[in-house]
């Protein structure tokens, strides 16, 4: 299917797109990327479908798919992030958003939550309500039990396989960001590398991505805006010889945002990261194992 044209009706939750051979230490992930968006999900929003799109990481899988062939396995959701949010706690729900009352354990008061951006968003990334009428909660335990568990229990089969055969594990959660934001609208660094202020990987795993990136001429910041989000946080073990980086990459570098298709430089953006890999790749497992 088209990326460009994306409005598919395959059920499956994801894709694992795996070497032929495992011989690095690392898992790539790509939680946002996802593009089939059901035809009942088109049909109760209020939106077009290039609005409910604003919310993707378009083409972050695309991005990184040197992954496999540099050998370390690459997984990318295929559902839509406004559909349901694989970064997100299972349970991060916005009551007004349903129309019956929510279990005692959901997550109502999350910053994420008061945003908009639950694991069901109630808006998309500029701010828009995206639904027509409140949800029933049975829907939003449909959408975990078909697209949610299912790529996380495939993420955390990876990286304990990961962690198995190699004594540690490297994931590397993949997004894009726009190249604007805040309240001035101020155009953003290349790449924002997150690892929860140092407590969900080694320094040697941050310190390698930063170096890779800044040896190729780009802007590089830490921890702002973006810290890590669920998944960073959740696999993200140090002590247990888990590891987890987000990496967030500025849009400008290789799409056009508002028609969402790739730009021209995209390919020289990927050749670039494929170094980033490799240099992700050689970090010494010994060093950074429990």
């Amino acid at each position: 299917m088209d990326a460009e044209t994306p409005f598919g009706i395959d059920d499956t939750s994801h894709e694992i797109l795996a070497p032929e051979r495992q011989i690095l230490p690392l898992v790539f992930a790509s939680p946002h990327s996802g593009a089939n968006y059901r035809p009942e999900f088109l049909a109760a929003s209020r939106l077009d479908p290039l609005a409910l799109r604003k919310s993707e990481d378009s083409f972050v899988d695309e991005l990184f798919d040197w992954a496999p062939r540099l050998g370390a396995p690459l997984i990318r959701a295929l559902f839509p992030r406004a559909y349901v949010d694989a970064n997100r706690e299972p349970f991060e729900l916005d009551p007004a958003m349903f129309e019956d009352d929510l279990p005692d354990y959901a997550n109502i008061s999350s910053p994420r939550v008061a945003a908009g951006l639950g694991t069901i968003a109630r808006v998309v990334a500029n701010g828009t309500d995206i639904y027509r009428a409140k949800l029933p909660f049975d829907e939003a335990l449909r959408r975990l039990r078909l697209y949610y568990w299912p790529y996380h229990r495939a993420l955390a089969s990876l990286v304990e396989r990961t962690r198995m055969s190699f004594q540690s594990c490297i994931l590397i959660d993949c997004h894009s960001m726009p190249s604007c934001g805040g309240m001035k609208g101020r155009g953003r660094v290349d790449f924002v590398l997150g690892d929860c202020h140092g407590a969900s990987c080694a320094p040697e795993v941050i310190e390698a991505a930063e170096t890779a990136l800044r040896a190729l001429g780009y802007r590089v910041t830490r921890n702002a805006p973006y810290a890590g989000g669920f998944v960073t946080r959740h696999y993200g073990r140090p002590r247990e010889g888990l590891h987890s980086l987000q990496i967030e990459v500025n849009r400008a570098l290789y799409m056009d945002e508002a028609r969402i298709r790739r730009a021209p430089a995209m390919a020289g953006l990927k050749e670039d990261l494929r170094g980033v890999i490799a240099a992700l790749g050689g970090i010494s497992g010994s060093k950074i194992a429990a």
